[in-house]
């Protein structure tokens, strides 16, 4: 057990004022005797250190034993701070600490370890002349005596606190990889513990779809919604050459019917939408591009049902800004387009963000369009390899991290349309033929290791793979397997708590 070292990743100036040692309950012996748990030297004992520490109470006093009004613990913004105090003693001790913002009358009190393992929300403990409604997110990491302050976001609308001109590549984007993979499934095909709307309230906009799609029967059935055959009209969602549910086939019109609801019900958010061609069905990308741009895109016709469809979907070539697409799906398009059909769509500029030349398999990979950088190593063939593709990751958001955006209107700004590429990192990886290295296992290891990473790693100038530098410290498009198991939803709060470092620089 080492010192406490704070972390504060919010743009508000901290200072620890008050710490307190809380020893563990009595624990019962055979259900009737209580062990009273005593920490020796614990009170009034001074803390070592740059902290200078008194003992509230005085000598004697059991009032409140192991309290201590400390001061000069400063944590600005984006900043890390190696305290004199002990860390907590896991089971036995934990850790009160009360911070207040300088010259305000607001104060914060949490306790460390928390009740459980997850994040603790640090609310206002008196408010009066100060912000009483301001909290914050706090993570513990005992085995690192690390403590993180992230900024708390209402996770179902958090890019309403974002300014309208920042292009989508310049932000933190949890995602969700193969998201509608939530039900009863083969080996492997599960990816999500929960289905997509929940995933949309909580903080996820990235969306990482498949499709089987099967020739239609006639040029003029791509928009035929009554055709009987709904496995030539309505595009079944799939993982690889299987569907993702066993209970019955689910399609795509009706998942995008919940995107929609969500955007309906929050017209801040936008959700980029990755859609690929898999499965078993004997179309092409060219009959997906033609069926996606006449019946959901709204690009071939011109009467109402078709501009609904073009209000709900940006599918220009390009990064938007996030003013642009607040309340739309935007398209990363990983299907090559019908040429034939593609001069219709946009005055022959493209459809959507082309990820159409995907690299496979890959630790650091551009598409063939520029617009994407990826790390998408898949193929864990031993345990050990997740130590490998962890450092993957790490090393992709180090990446994602460099990068600074400037506005295209301040001097020396990006000029339009040369925005970032979209760094998108995904976590997932699999071994079909390997129990232990399913989604469900793999993401057992992944998602905490990288949580730790983004609360103690990431951004900190020296301390990523390679030692890169620091710009704006974006994540990128983080893209994960199992998010928000056991109401678990760590990673995805870290993810959209970086998004606060671009508020520095307004």
């Amino acid at each position: 057990m080492g010192n406490l070292t704070i972390r504060n990743l919010t743009i508000t100036p901290l200072e620890l004022k008050d710490v307190e040692r809380i020893p563990a309950e009595p624990k019962k012996l055979n259900g009737i005797a209580k062990i009273k748990l005593r920490l020796p030297g614990r009170r009034n004992k001074q803390l070592d250190g740059s902290a200078s520490a008194t003992a509230l109470n005085g000598e004697g006093s059991d009032s409140s034993p192991g309290k201590y009004d400390v001061s000069n613990v400063a944590i600005t913004p984006f900043s890390e701070t190696v305290t004199s105090i002990p860390a907590p003693a896991l089971e036995s001790e934990s850790l009160g600490l009360t911070f207040i913002e300088p010259g305000s009358p607001t104060q914060y009190t949490t306790t460390i370890p928390g009740p459980s393992l997850g994040s603790v929300v640090m609310k206002s403990s008196n408010g009066e002349g100060g912000d009483s409604d301001k909290e914050f997110t706090i993570i513990y990491l005992p085995t690192s005596s690390f403590l993180s302050i992230f900024s708390s976001a209402q996770l179902n609308k958090w890019m309403s606190k974002l300014p309208c001109a920042y292009p989508l590549s310049s932000l933190s984007i949890p995602g969700t990889h193969n998201s509608p993979t939530c039900f009863k499934a083969l080996p492997s095909v599960r990816c999500q513990a929960v289905p997509v709307r929940t995933q949309l309230e909580n903080g996820v906009r990235f969306l990482d779809i498949r499709v089987s799609c099967s020739p239609p029967p006639s040029s003029a059935s791509y928009n035929c919604t009554d055709c009987p055959d709904e496995e030539t009209t309505n595009l079944p969602l799939v993982h690889s050459a299987f569907p993702i549910s066993l209970s019955g086939t689910k399609y795509l019109h009706d998942l995008l019917d919940e995107v929609y609801s969500f955007l309906d019900t929050n017209p801040t958010e936008t959700i980029l939408i990755s859609l690929k061609r898999e499965g078993t069905g004997k179309g092409t990308d060219h009959d997906l591009s033609r069926y996606l741009a006449t019946r959901y895109f709204g690009l071939s016709g011109t009467d109402e049902t078709d501009d609904t469809a073009r209000k709900r979907w940006y599918t220009h070539p390009g990064i938007p800004t996030l003013g642009t697409v607040r309340g739309k799906c935007v398209l990363i398009r990983r299907f090559n387009i019908d040429p034939t059909a593609s001069a219709e769509w946009h005055d022959g500029a493209g459809l959507g963000i082309d990820g159409s030349s995907w690299p496979d398999n890959v630790a650091d990979g551009l598409c063939g369009s520029g617009l994407i950088r990826i790390q998408d190593f898949y193929e864990v063939g031993k345990t050990n390899n997740i130590a490998t593709k962890i450092v993957y990751v790490q090393e992709g958001l180090s990446r994602s991290a460099q990068q600074v955006f400037t506005a295209p209107d301040a001097p020396g700004g990006t000029s339009a349309g040369g925005y970032l590429p979209l760094y998108i990192n995904f976590l997932s990886a699999s071994n079909f033929f390997n129990a232990s290295l399913w989604p469900e296992k793999i993401a057992a290891k992944l998602n905490p290791a990288i949580t730790e990473h983004l609360c103690i790693g990431h951004g900190a100038p020296g301390k990523g793979p390679g030692g890169l530098s620091v710009g704006d410290a974006s994540t990128g498009i983080v893209v994960t397997d199992w998010v928000g198991r056991d109401g678990d939803w760590d990673l995805i709060r870290c993810i959209v708590g970086w998004n606060a470092r671009l508020q520095l620089k307004q």
